[in-house]
């Protein structure tokens, strides 16, 4: 996230460093500026007194002034003008008064009072000419006043020491003002910076302990599963092979039953054993999207599975009073395919034809060769599911976490269709859908063998 600095913060910032340079140049002056007082009585002896006792009261007016400034926050920059604009007076005074051996002494002083404020002080630098040229205009007045020796003279004696520092220190300032303007910046970016650091750092703290209880529930859920599993095949392989052994059973006295409960009853014996098989191959991968499921690759003709799958729901269909309509070709097609998966794609896909279309319609389901593919196709010109519907149904599988999966579609549909097609890709087939004003049609392709 890229870090902004918007005015306010950074006038805030750059308010508070001024202050910080500021009470440097304020205590500097108040413990230092009377040690002058030593200087004047070296050179200037007949007037020392008297500029100590003006400079002690000009060092207590500025501490005076200081307090005052900081309790009512006003601009520092006033405080600092009329700081210096205190200390130039007796210097210019004194640069005028003393001795003309002696002046160049004065005017270093009064040059290191500038250069001074000027190295230490963070404003514009127009405010530094200011105070320059009023330091120039006290000269020129209290030359005119007090001096009596020549404009060459006072100039020889110190004064060009005065203003070439004075020049140069104007210019620090502006180089001065840049570098700070910009270090007030870069600190700004930084504390900012950092404090995006934390704020993310908390987000993903707080973010990866939700992951980790996530984590833990979503474990004990796979052991609630894997245990429900086991509990549940154990107990349906006792239920189906208690069905086997019946159908069995009365495979003995086959000769007792009329034609059609023969045909029933090896409907029912196929019946128990695709659903053994399947049971061992979902015990195996303990998941039922699991990408590891083995399948047992066998060629057969594909029509004869189709049929059998047909036949089987057609009483389903008839007591919805549903006519199934069998268009499936007579000629054998032999697949290289999971025999009993692809007969349940083709059984997911036919009975949830049945169950979400209207009473008194009519499916037909047909089956062709097309471009060396067998194609199962399930036609229904009744009224549409919806694709929207027909799209959540068939991805369930990857939405089954998802907390929108207790819509609508999720309390109809169990996992049908979206197992139907991901056995079929599974297998190398392709499965595909629609449903539109024309009704809902379902297709089913794999590669024929020749």
């Amino acid at each position: 996230m890229l870090v902004q600095i918007n005015k306010d913060e950074f006038a805030r910032e750059a308010n508070k460093k001024a202050w910080y340079q500021t009470n440097n140049i304020i205590w500097t002056i108040i413990f230092l500026y009377p040690l002058l007082g030593i200087i004047d009585f070296i050179y200037a002896p007949d007037i020392w007194i008297q500029f100590l006792i003006v400079r002690i009261i000009l060092v207590l007016a500025i501490l005076g002034l200081y307090t005052f400034f900081q309790s009512r926050k006003y601009d520092y920059r006033i405080l600092l003008h009329i700081a210096f604009m205190l200390l130039s007076i007796p210097s210019a005074i004194l640069c005028n008064v003393v001795n003309v051996q002696e002046v160049t002494v004065f005017f270093l002083i009064y040059s290191a009072i500038v250069l001074f404020f000027n190295l230490q002080v963070y404003w514009e630098p127009i405010n530094s000419v200011i105070q320059v040229a009023f330091a120039i205009v006290l000269l020129v007045i209290f030359f005119n006043v007090l001096n009596q020796y020549s404009l060459d003279l006072f100039i020889n004696n110190g004064g060009q020491y005065f203003f070439i520092t004075s020049i140069i220190s104007c210019l620090i300032v502006s180089a001065r003002y840049k570098v700070t303007e910009r270090d007030v910046r870069s600190q700004l970016l930084i504390e900012k910076s950092n404090e995006q650091l934390k704020s993310q750092n908390r987000d993903i703290v707080e973010k990866n302990n939700i992951i980790d209880l996530q984590y833990d529930k979503l474990r004990k859920l796979d052991e609630q599963k894997n245990s429900f599993i086991n509990i549940a095949g154990h107990d349906l392989k006792n239920l189906i092979g208690s069905v086997i052994m019946s159908t069995n059973g009365i495979k003995e006295e086959e000769y007792r039953l009329s034609t059609d409960q023969k045909e029933f009853l090896q409907y029912i014996s196929e019946s128990a054993e695709k659903m053994q098989y399947m049971l061992n191959m979902l015990m195996e991968a303990k998941e039922v999207d699991s990408p590891e499921i083995k399948f047992n690759f066998e060629i057969f003709d594909i029509n004869t599975e189709a049929r059998y799958v047909f036949k089987g729901l057609v009483e389903t269909a008839q007591m919805k009073n549903i006519t199934l309509i069998d268009n499936i070709l007579k000629l054998p097609l032999n697949v290289r395919l999971d025999k009993v998966f692809a007969g349940q794609v083709f059984q997911n896909l036919l009975s949830n034809a049945i169950k979400f279309s209207q009473t008194n319609n009519s499916i037909k389901v047909a089956t062709s060769l097309q471009r060396q593919k067998f194609v199962f196709e399930i036609i229904d010109e009744g009224i549409a599911i919806g694709q929207d519907e027909l799209d959540g149904m068939f991805n369930k599988l990857k939405t089954l976490n998802d907390a929108n999966t207790t819509n609508a579609t999720g309390s109809r549909l169990g996992l049908g269709l979206s197992i139907a097609k991901l056995m079929t890709q599974e297998m190398g087939g392709d499965l595909s859908y629609r449903s539109d004003v024309n009704g809902n049609y379902f297709r089913v392709e794999f590669n024929v063998i020749n």
